[in-house]
């Protein structure tokens, strides 16, 4: 049993990982917007009681993310996995002569900068064995692979892999593992009704990897929520 801390964890994806991470037996810390969550995350809290958490956590806000990671230190609490998941996708299918800068900024400060924040605070509770850091990354961010439109997301989540590399770099002696994990393409908010991929599917194989059930073996740690790595 660990404790899983999860952004974005309202809905989507966010909420499927915490309804599978419960379903294992793992505590977890579930960081909303606004704590007076409805829906699936609240029937979760009705259902598992003191083993969710619901945590205030703007990805935004580096003063209420500290102030959240000096309350969990107080009582002595540690982490065994940090996920990520909290994104917008902005400007979609706009070409970069329409493109509104302003929606470039936000989605950094979010998908980039958010996971950055997070780390940045929350990385010493990190203390359990086979601890991992899952930054929610896509196949939009792979270089190799890039196309026009969605410049605000894809760029933001090719940075967000480079993260992902430094990153473990700088906590690999430590024994955690750090991976961009690209979901697929899944039917949530963002997704939409077209999308192939149950995110409880998804879920499942995200939460394989935290767990270190499936470890992958390529050069680059991003990949898809199989383990399958996924071109840089």
């Amino acid at each position: 049993m660990a404790n899983i801390l999860i952004t974005g964890a309202s809905r989507g994806l966010g909420v499927e990982m915490a309804a599978e991470a419960l379903e294992r037996g793992h505590r977890v810390i579930a960081g909303v917007r606004d704590i007076a969550t409805q829906g699936k995350l609240a029937a979760l809290a009705e259902q598992y009681g003191s083993q969710l958490e619901l945590a205030k956590l703007d990805v935004s806000d580096e003063a209420g993310l500290a102030d959240l990671a000096a309350s969990l230190k107080q009582q002595g609490r540690s982490l065994g996995a940090i996920i990520n998941n909290a994104a917008i996708l902005e400007a979609r299918n706009t070409s970069i002569e329409e493109l509104d800068m302003n929606e470039v900024l936000k989605s950094f400060d979010i998908n980039l900068f958010g996971p950055m924040r997070v780390v940045k605070h929350f990385l010493s509770l990190v203390t359990e064995p086979n601890g991992a850091i899952i930054n929610i990354s896509s196949e939009a961010g792979s270089i190799s692979n890039a196309y026009p439109g969605d410049y605000p997301y894809g760029i933001s989540k090719t940075a967000l892999n480079m993260f992902t590399q430094q990153l473990l770099s700088a906590v690999k002696k430590q024994g955690i593992q750090v991976l961009s994990v690209h979901p697929g393409w899944m039917k949530t908010d963002m997704g939409g009704e077209n999308a192939p991929t149950n995110p409880r599917q998804s879920a499942k194989g995200i939460l394989d990897l935290a767990e270190g059930r499936i470890v992958p073996q390529g050069k680059f740690n991003f990949v898809d929520y199989t383990g399958k790595e996924m071109p840089i």
